[in-house]
């Protein structure tokens, strides 16, 4: 399919550039003046004034409920959030029932997103059934085309087990993703620990938990010469540590998820439970090192961190309720309210080229673009019943008017306009 795209200002790392005219011919998006061909007098036009453009968008971290949990979200409604929010591709975890562990497995998400515009890259479970223990047949899942490994929302808290798989998939150019906590210093916590969680009289998780992880895992991956992806890190001391490793030649990486940069601890003395999430809201200072370590580029990439919950798992006293939000079809307002403070250049490196050069999948040529995500910075919607595509609802912005839409997707020569206020 043929398009042309009529003043649209793209936008990459660099600089918003000025708006223009472009052409997609099938397989790349041109300016209309560097097209070297005649454009054909029936390709439809999209008019995209007050619109913004990129290369389509990367999630490094995503959760479906399906298989086995699909009360919370099956794979199709994975995908549809994600095509209509602009992302092209996403990493998903293996948190299933069963854990996604086996070559069956992988093959059954695939064949789920074959029909998809977008791409789901498999976080393979590295030991057996997330638990930390056995491993899974990691040679079997690399044959498979898995290069993700890990244990999805549970930490690889063993260090023999970490420094195994770290050197194991070495040989097949295999990342490892791990959301580091020290699970026994995190037993039992519920949100930061901290002056809130004290005047609330909720059980906290240390900052010690994440920044004690961090360190030792950075040890392992030094010994072992692995590759290791940080996950939605949320503390001042572990971006240090990341900063430093990373000054150091370690092939570290690092994301944060994006609700990380919009609250914080102070955010839960209504006890809901729309905002108890892993790792927890941390406090201002742990924010204000997160968006320094975007600044610098000591953390990678931004991730929705997406985690879908039905209502007998979130409407509950808030120490039993389940950590995690919605976070997919929110990603485009949280990107609005972050554009004063990072500026759109900064935040589109850090949802293409930066998770990009995570999963290894940098393009031969960076000039050509084969994907395009536009949306409206200044479009207004209300995130409710008619315009949620998730089978759940677990977030703060449920009910709430957000600004910032997501207006077209661009991949595998299929093109989705997705429409803000109808549900699709």
């Amino acid at each position: 399919m043929t398009l042309l795209i009529k003043n649209l200002r793209m936008v990459d790392a660099q600089c918003v550039h000025n708006p223009q005219d472009y052409f997609f011919d099938g397989n790349y998006l041109f300016p209309l003046q560097q097209y070297p061909d005649s454009i054909p007098t029936d390709t439809p036009i999209y008019h995209a004034e007050g619109c913004l453009g990129s290369e389509a968008w990367t999630d490094l971290r995503a959760l479906a409920g399906d298989p086995g949990l699909e009360q919370k979200d099956t794979l199709e409604d994975l995908l549809l959030q994600l095509a209509h929010s602009g992302f092209k591709q996403a990493v998903l975890l293996p948190n299933t029932k069963p854990v996604l562990q086996t070559k069956n497995d992988i093959a059954y998400v695939q064949q789920k997103a074959a029909l998809s515009p977008v791409t789901l890259h498999v976080m393979a479970a590295a030991t057996k059934d997330c638990l930390g223990e056995d491993f899974t047949e990691l040679h079997d899942l690399a044959a498979q085309g898995v290069r993700v490994f890990g244990d999805g929302t549970q930490t690889l808290h063993h260090p023999d087990r970490l420094l195994r798989i770290l050197q194991y998939i070495t040989k097949f150019k295999g990342v490892c993703f791990d959301q580091s906590i020290d699970p026994l210093l995190a037993l039992y916590g519920h949100m930061h620990e901290g002056f809130v969680s004290t005047q609330l009289g909720i059980k906290g998780i240390p900052a010690l938990a994440e920044e004690l992880a961090v360190q030792r895992n950075i040890k392992l991956c030094g010994y072992a010469a692995g590759r290791l992806h940080f996950q939605t890190v949320s503390t001042a001391a572990a971006v240090q540590h990341i900063r430093q490793a990373k000054a150091e030649g370690l092939n570290v990486t690092a994301d944060c998820s994006i609700y990380q940069l919009l609250f914080t601890d102070e955010d839960l003395r209504d006890f809901d439970s729309n905002y108890k999430v892993m790792p927890p809201f941390r406090a201002k200072a742990d924010q204000e090192a997160l968006l320094e370590g975007l600044r610098d580029g000591t953390i990678d990439a931004l991730v929705t961190n997406h985690s879908p919950h039905e209502a007998d798992a979130k409407v509950l006293e808030f120490d039993y309720a389940a950590f995690g939000m919605l976070g997919i079809q929110t990603f485009a307002p949280a990107l609005t309210k972050l554009a004063d403070e990072l500026g759109w250049p900064l935040l589109i490196e850090k949802i293409t080229h930066g998770p990009a050069q995570v999963l290894g999948l940098e393009k031969s040529d960076p000039q050509k673009l084969d994907s395009l995500t536009i949306w409206d910075p200044e479009a207004t919607w209300t995130f409710d019943a008619s315009t949620n595509l998730s089978k759940s609802k677990n977030s703060p912005y449920y009910g709430q008017t957000l600004k910032g839409a997501v207006r077209l997707l661009l991949h595998k020569g299929t093109i989705v306009t997705p429409d803000a206020v109808s549900k699709k």
